[in-house]
């Protein structure tokens, strides 16, 4: 990974949703930054969510249902940079109602008083808001009136939509960042359930089972495990976001993703290889809930991304499942843990690769 530049300072930093997946990356990336500055609102709830802070350093965490009165009551001090990765990110949300108060209200109020108080905005948008891919995957050619025309598969996708096309009222989306996260997986996704990557739920698989299981597919243009997906690790992804968060000229919508489709199968095999075992996979059906909202083909065009001056490379698929699955899914480690454990490069591996 690269350092973030140094165009700006982030000063006193808000993570929403810092205690999940993408959020406690970031507070680890903050913190392996030297920045300690940071409060983290969040929903705690009934999972090992808390897990991902134990290892991380912040001044203070609040309930995510408190932080808007605290705001506006001033009692929270100021923040030069507010991360805003708070969300229902499940695709299988059938509440829409639900969606658009967490993740369009809440979102433009957030993004409003970090406006109003100069802080730098980024928040979390998703690559679930180009729907199948057929109006293009480019963060770069889209206008209001391009977003318009896409169709988003899911309720989820589009509560996410609808904040990108009312950031574009005003001029908003000329003041903020908004990041169009592709299919990120990684250490502190384990209180995700349904919504885990496949990388972990594939690890759970072929350790209890010695198989996988994958999709068949529903669209004569790919076959079995053909389908493509931009899959992207989450130190990449923070990496990428934190030197948007950086620069004091960079606004609109990014893609944050790898660049490549690779399939399914491809995954799993690099996953095979990183626990050292021969590949045994199995395809069942497609839930029918699912069949007409799933996307076959991702690919993030991240030339704009590249534009602001991030030129470090992504680790290759097959080291980032590895570095996942000796580092942390062996162990059951979060990010932060590894350090109080083993030192550790980028892949010391545990099974031959």
């Amino acid at each position: 990974m690269t350092d973030a530049i140094a165009s700006r300072d982030f000063g006193r930093v808000l993570v929403t949703g810092g205690a999940g997946f993408i959020g406690s990356a970031l507070v680890w990336a903050l913190n392996a930054r030297g920045i300690e500055r940071i409060v983290i609102a969040d929903r705690l709830g009934t999972t090992d969510k808390w897990r991902n802070l134990a290892p991380l350093r912040f001044e203070d965490y609040l309930e995510a249902d408190d932080l808007l009165e605290l705001l506006e009551r001033g009692v929270l001090g100021q923040f030069d940079t507010v991360l805003h990765m708070g969300a229902c990110s499940s695709t299988l949300e059938r509440d829409a109602t639900f969606l658009v108060h967490n993740n369009f209200e809440f979102t433009k109020q957030i993004a409003e008083w970090s406006v109003a108080h100069e802080s730098r905005f980024i928040y979390a948008s998703s690559a679930a808001t180009y729907g199948d891919g057929a109006q293009g995957m480019d963060d770069a050619a889209y206008q209001r009136a391009d977003l318009s025309r896409l169709r988003p598969l899911n309720a989820y996708g589009y509560s996410k939509h609808l904040f990108d096309q009312y950031a574009f009222s005003d001029g908003l989306l000329d003041r903020i960042i908004g990041l169009k996260f592709f299919n990120v997986f990684g250490p502190n996704e384990a209180h995700k359930g349904a919504m885990r990557s496949l990388v972990q739920k594939a690890y759970e698989q072929v350790r209890d089972t010695g198989r996988v299981q994958l999709f068949k597919s529903y669209n004569a243009e790919f076959a079995d495990g053909e389908q493509r997906r931009d899959f992207v690790y989450v130190k990449d992804v923070v990496d990428m976001t934190l030197h948007l968060a950086s620069s004091a000229t960079a606004s609109g919508l990014f893609n944050i993703g790898a660049g490549e489709a690779q399939t399914w199968i491809e995954l799993v095999h690099a996953l095979f290889a990183a626990m050292g075992r021969e590949p045994a996979i199995d395809f069942i059906d497609m839930p029918d809930a699912m069949r007409g909202r799933y996307q076959y083909f991702t690919r993030a065009n991240i030339s704009k991304l590249r534009a602001t001056g991030y030129d470090a490379t992504p680790m290759p698929l097959a080291l980032s499942i590895a570095d996942y699955v000796q580092q942390y899914l062996v162990a059951d480690l979060r990010l932060g843990d590894e350090l109080a454990n083993v030192s550790i490069g980028r892949v010391v591996p545990i099974f031959p690769l």
